[in-house]
């Protein structure tokens, strides 16, 4: 009768292994054919003018100072008077090369701002002559040696991820400078100066309630009351007040753990040395939960890493580096809202795919960051 019993104890203790071993295998499975299928559409569209690039195509007028132009060069591609080689790309006329005292680096747009020519720009048109659809010794004749001003058509290129990375970065100081101080400020009230009772449970059961708030809805009351109510419009500012709202439980919930692990001893002893509560809180309890707070800014800034739905209705879609906080010039997209249009507007999955990898790859240098600091005070406690 025992061994029976045995035996079948024993089955059923081979049966939940493997039932724990399939769905390890197969967590693991489902998370490498996602990761992999990123990154077999996104890698190809990486390169240097990916990460370096503004968004959208972008056309000037620049007026160049020219210069003596020397007396013969072999090379037929070559403006002497400008100090640049053009090259065939396509149709396209490009700058392939600069010289080091070229009077493009110099050349200034209709503002009278300064507007440096880069490689890889395309000349659409110098002076009179449309030489957009030329051969670059068919360019550079039209372009003439001489001194003097010449007023050139330059598109630059675009294609690149450089507004919406510069978005995502101001999106996320502005909602943690707003939501950290707010939410570790809260749980430090909860924790050490709030009377236990019903209603310290209710405000508790509030916080995990906020937590499981679709980020949807939050961005409809983000648009109601930042954007048309307080007339901020589409803006960084009415984006990251949003977010701030969405990461105050996360924040809160994270840092009352942090603030429950130290223990109790630590404040009656501070206590009888004649610290008051507010010196005991600054000088021993948050020094001693500072590597849990940190976790709780880290998490926060993934989920504002990974946020579009909140955003969309409050900072926009607009693929433009911010010129401010609020208004028409104040709205961008980041890489998350970006992403989404590209697959909701136009089906570009290889470059969605490509915005996908770095978001990837900023999420898992955030989870190392985390790790690292926390083991660096970790340490830096067992030691005192």
């Amino acid at each position: 009768m025992e061994n029976k019993k045995w035996n079948n104890r024993k089955i059923k203790d081979g049966a939940l292994q493997g039932l724990i071993y399939l769905s390890t295998v197969l967590t693991v499975a489902i998370l490498a054919v996602i990761i992999g299928f990123i990154l077999y559409k996104g890698i190809p569209g990486i390169n240097l003018n990916f990460v370096t690039r503004m968004w959208d195509d972008k056309t000037t007028f620049v007026n160049i100072e020219t210069k003596e132009a020397p007396g013969n060069n072999s090379n037929g591609a070559y403006v002497g008077s400008l100090g640049i080689t053009l090259a065939q790309d396509g149709e396209k006329i490009i700058i392939s090369h600069i010289d080091s005292d070229s009077p493009v680096k110099t050349a200034t747009n209709m503002k009278k701002e300064a507007y440096p020519l880069k490689e890889k720009d395309v000349i659409l048109k110098a002076g009179s002559a449309a030489i957009d659809k030329m051969t670059p010794q068919e360019a550079a004749a039209a372009i003439k040696d001489g001194t003097g001003t010449i007023r050139i058509k330059v598109l630059r290129p675009g294609g690149g991820i450089v507004p919406m990375l510069v978005s995502t970065i101001y999106i996320i100081l502005l909602s943690l400078v707003i939501a950290a101080p707010i939410g570790i400020s809260s749980a430090i009230y909860l924790n050490e100066y709030a009377k236990r009772g019903r209603i310290l449970s209710l405000i508790r059961f509030a916080i995990q309630n906020l937590a499981g708030i679709p980020s949807i809805i939050y961005g409809l009351f983000g648009m109601l009351v930042f954007v048309q109510l307080l007339k901020m419009q589409y803006s960084i500012l009415a984006g990251a007040l949003t977010l701030s709202i969405m990461l105050l439980p996360t924040i809160i919930s994270t840092t009352e753990e942090a603030l429950k692990e130290i223990p109790k001893a630590y404040r009656e002893s501070s206590f009888g040395l004649g610290a008051t509560k507010l010196q005991t809180i600054a000088k021993i309890i948050l020094p001693g939960a500072l590597p849990g707070i940190l976790v709780a800014i880290i998490l926060s800034i993934g989920r504002i890493v990974g946020e579009s739905a909140a955003l969309i209705w409050t900072a926009g879609t607009v693929a433009q580096i911010p010129g401010g906080l609020v208004g028409g010039k104040a709205a961008a997209a980041t890489l998350t809202t970006k992403m989404y249009w590209l697959i909701k507007e136009s089906g570009d999955l290889a470059t969605a795919s490509s915005i996908a990898v770095v978001l990837l790859v900023l999420i898992i240098a955030l989870n190392v960051a985390s790790k690292m600091i926390t083991r660096v005070f970790l340490k830096k406690k067992g030691t005192n």
